[in-house]
């Protein structure tokens, strides 16, 4: 062309779970079944909706208000709710004015990004969720700035090797928390949280909080939000349905605000937010206009007691299976419906396989890995051949460790059992092979 027309960053946007879904095609059509375990679509699980929730839904529908704009931050009514609730549990104090309503946290983690100025950066952590990671890496033209989350110590992060970081790179701007988190499940202990609050004003910097599984907690009570340890700390605090509910396909998310009137910089990039949600004129009608009546419906509390109930047991069986499993180590989950499993310092190598016994298939998991494919994808893709489970590789969450995450959404007992008796079965003949 008569100019490069593509972006700095076009080069670091990755998409891991839903980019294991070419080569899983590729596998089915050669004859595999696969189990689909690379994304967290509670609904594609089998999981149904309550019929409560259901009738609250079709109730809107009837309403034409439902199918027309709303108001470019959000419905009025949802967010005067929203404000509200936060309010009730302490700590940060907001208004309707300090929420903002999204087509999906992807919309909202695009904008939050997109709008930094481009010699700004904000460090979040490894394993990173690739929305996240691809998202401030492309707006830099750069790759992410992590902080590790560590396995050793139940994924706590390495606070030492965040503030070293924050220290000498003086680029960073803002510190990213998903909690609970993806890809590792792991929900931050309050008093790591007011450590990040900390580094955050003794550096002046601004803090976001993904907080999209706050209600998906194996216990509640653990749980901390950000917005309640803010203090005057500028930061943003992103949430939504798609879990919840779960309808994921609403794509109906929102970010909380706060502090904004405490740093005038700040209040200035939170404004080039807004600003750019009016060009798009409004966000998703129908699924806004629910959340008052489902989240203060008496039947929400006991709807959101039986989905923790229903993880945390699932947690439970996957720990114990992988804890006997050879060469990895996989910290038990206390969060969101993920787990991700690593496998030891040296233990892979590219001579490692699995029996693959459809000819086809095997000659084309040969190929993908004929060519120095990262040892955790190797594992990945051989696992697929040999058996159908369809696991992410976590050498593509922004990391450097080896290993592959999984959920724990099946709803199908007896499938569930099967799928991770034979991943850790697979796990010790792949690495005594």
């Amino acid at each position: 062309m008569r100019n490069n027309i593509v972006h700095q960053g076009a080069g670091e946007l990755a998409y891991e779970i839903r980019g294991i879904v070419e080569i899983a095609e590729k596998i089915q059509s050669l004859g595999q079944e696969i189990t689909w375990e690379n994304i967290g679509d509670p609904v594609a699980k089998g999981y149904r909706i309550p019929d409560w929730i259901r009738e609250i839904v079709k109730k809107a529908i009837d309403n034409e208000r439902s199918f027309g704009y709303s108001p470019t931050k959000g419905l009025l009514g949802t967010r005067q709710f929203l404000a509200e609730r936060r309010n009730k549990k302490g700590g940060a104090k907001i208004t309707h004015d300090d929420i903002c309503f999204f087509n999906g946290l992807g919309d909202a983690i695009s904008k939050v990004y997109t709008y930094l100025r481009r010699d700004t950066r904000v460090i979040g952590p490894s394993p990173a969720y690739s929305t996240h990671s691809s998202a401030e890496a492309a707006h830099a033209g750069s790759p992410h700035i992590t902080y590790n989350l560590l396995p050793e110590k139940n994924w706590l992060p390495d606070m030492a090797d965040l503030e070293n970081k924050i220290k000498y790179n003086p680029s960073i701007s803002g510190i990213l928390i998903i909690n609970p988190d993806n890809p590792t499940g792991m929900v931050y202990p309050g008093k790591v949280l007011e450590q990040f609050v900390s580094l955050a004003e003794k550096y002046d910097l601004f803090l976001i909080s993904d907080e999209i599984y706050y209600n998906i907690t194996h216990d509640s009570k653990k749980m901390v939000e950000l917005g309640e340890i803010v203090d005057g700390v500028p930061a943003i605090a992103m949430k939504g349905i798609s879990k919840e509910f779960p309808w994921p396909g609403a794509r109906c998310g929102w970010i909380e605000i706060y502090n904004k009137d405490k740093d005038e910089i700040f209040a200035n990039y939170v404004k080039s937010l807004l600003n750019a949600k009016m060009l798009e004129v409004c966000s998703t009608t129908l699924p806004q206009s629910v959340i008052p009546a489902i989240m203060s419906d008496p039947r929400y509390e006991s709807h959101l007691k039986e989905r923790r109930g229903f993880y945390k047991k699932r947690a439970e069986k996957v720990y114990k299976i992988f804890r006997s499993a050879p060469g990895v180590i996989s910290p038990k989950t206390n969060g969101a419906f993920y787990v991700s499993v690593v496998f030891k310092n040296g233990i892979l190598n590219n001579n490692q396989k699995l029996e693959i016994k459809n000819k086809a298939i095997k000659k084309f998991v040969e190929e993908k890995t004929a060519n120095g494919t990262p040892p955790d994808k190797r594992f990945a893709y051989y696992l697929m051949g040999a058996t159908g489970v369809c696991v992410v590789p976590l050498s593509g969450f922004n990391c450097n460790l080896q290993g592959f995450r999984v959920t724990l959404l099946e709803t199908d007992e007896a499938k569930f059992d099967w799928t991770y008796q034979t991943i850790a079965e697979k796990i010790k003949e792949y690495l005594g092979s």
